[in-house]
């Protein structure tokens, strides 16, 4: 089983770009589809982008598509959200997860503890 950490969070202008990490623990890393979600206060978990064991197959949610890349680097087990052209609803907390290929949450049983992100006006 692994264990993931996000970091790469904080305060953005709107328009501005931050690069997320996940980095994991454990030796099953690439064993794992992973993915991307986040929650802003009040709203439920949303499915940002995906990725599957060998980062050969993607996936985005159209609110993100064209603006947010997912990678993974399974030499480093790590996992990365390139984030460009950041708006103010943006803002959430960003979680990564490691499970089944799939665009829900449903699919991840492994989660992160969350970095924050904040995109000002």
């Amino acid at each position: 089983q692994v264990q993931l950490v996000e970091s790469g969070g904080g305060l953005v202008q709107a328009g501005g770009s931050l690069r997320l990490s996940c980095a994991a623990s454990g030796r099953t890393f690439s064993t794992y589809a992973l993915g991307w979600f986040r929650q802003a206060p009040g709203k439920e978990r949303e499915t940002l982008a995906a990725i599957t064991r060998s980062g050969g197959s993607t996936y985005y949610a159209d609110s993100v598509k064209g603006r947010f890349t997912i990678s993974r680097d399974n030499a480093k087990n790590t996992m990365y959200l390139q984030m460009n052209s950041l708006k103010p609803e943006d803002t959430a907390v960003y979680y990564c997860a490691a499970g089944q290929y799939g665009s829900t949450r449903y699919s991840y049983n492994l989660w992160g503890q969350g970095t924050q992100v904040t995109v000002s006006s």
